[in-house]
């Protein structure tokens, strides 16, 4: 199915404008993704499927169709040079800094949890018995209500945990009837999950993080935005704090107030962010 020029236009420009996300170059993508679910759900043609989500008050279709854009597959463990930084440097150099034991992480478009729970299994094995006195729960936020149910519930396909270190399999998931596994009740407590649009403010937030992860999202924005975005996550975070983005991303370019640790590590070492 075919999307025409104007229909294209207006879910582009509705999308950058309340979303920050960036359909300019992905019109086959659109086309891909949406002519299924547009078929079932009973419609030949985009411009009265456009019509139909816009014009839905209780957001339900916006949810799904920024879902159906959006999600890409993820998996434990993803990205795992970046934990081994989180454990190797970041937590020393943090923990032996912060006087009141409250070590506060944020991952930035969790989408199903993946990233989220691994981090609260990375922070379980680092602190070991000492865990008890940190208060290190994990906010997980993201646009999507649905897969924010989702990452909730912890119910993963075991695929999902290949690249996952086999105790830590054993240790934090057990196997449901039907086939899947779940997360422990325990792990589950140490994640938040809460709905963020990233394009809103971040006034919310009552104090800064130490860490904050926003891996493959930014790859939905233009430049401007990446830009503006990276400087809310640089107020966002303590100084000295980290913020990780994914491999294939960069802000070389686009924003310059992070120093550059390592390949899609930053970090805030002064407290004045500045767009390149």
């Amino acid at each position: 199915m075919k999307i025409d020029d104007l229909d294209f236009e207006r879910l582009r420009d509705y999308m950058h404008q309340n979303y920050g996300i960036n359909l300019a170059k992905k019109r086959s993508l659109v086309e891909s993704r949406l002519t299924n679910p547009i078929t079932a759900a009973g419609f030949n043609n985009f411009h009265d499927y456009i019509n139909d989500v816009l014009s839905d008050k209780s957001g339900a279709k916006i949810d799904k169709l920024i879902t159906l854009l959006t999600t890409n597959y993820t998996y434990f463990m993803r990205e795992d040079v970046h934990y081994k930084y989180m454990t190797a440097t970041a937590l020393p150099e943090l923990t032996s800094s912060i006087k009141d034991f409250d070590l506060r992480i944020w991952s930035a478009g969790c989408s199903s949890g993946e990233e989220a729970y691994t981090t609260a299994m990375v922070l379980d094995n680092y602190f070991g018995y000492g865990r008890g006195k940190w208060d290190s729960t994990i906010l997980a936020t993201d646009i999507s209500p649905k897969v924010l149910a989702l990452a909730a519930a912890g119910v993963y396909p075991p695929e999902h945990l290949e690249k996952l270190p086999e105790a830590w399999a054993r240790k934090y998931f057990s196997k449901t009837p039907d086939g899947n596994v779940e997360i422990s009740d325990a792990l589950k407590k140490e994640v938040v999950f809460r709905e963020f649009n990233l394009m809103g403010g971040f006034q919310r937030f009552r104090r800064k993080f130490h860490i904050i992860f926003c891996r493959n999202v930014m790859i939905y924005f233009d430049t401007q935005t990446k830009a503006q975005l990276a400087q809310k996550f640089f107020d966002a975070l303590e100084p000295g704090g980290y913020f990780f983005i994914g491999m294939s991303e960069t802000l070389s370019g686009i924003y310059n107030g992070f120093e550059q640790i390592a390949p899609a590590i930053y970090k805030k070492t002064t407290n004045k962010g500045v767009l390149s």
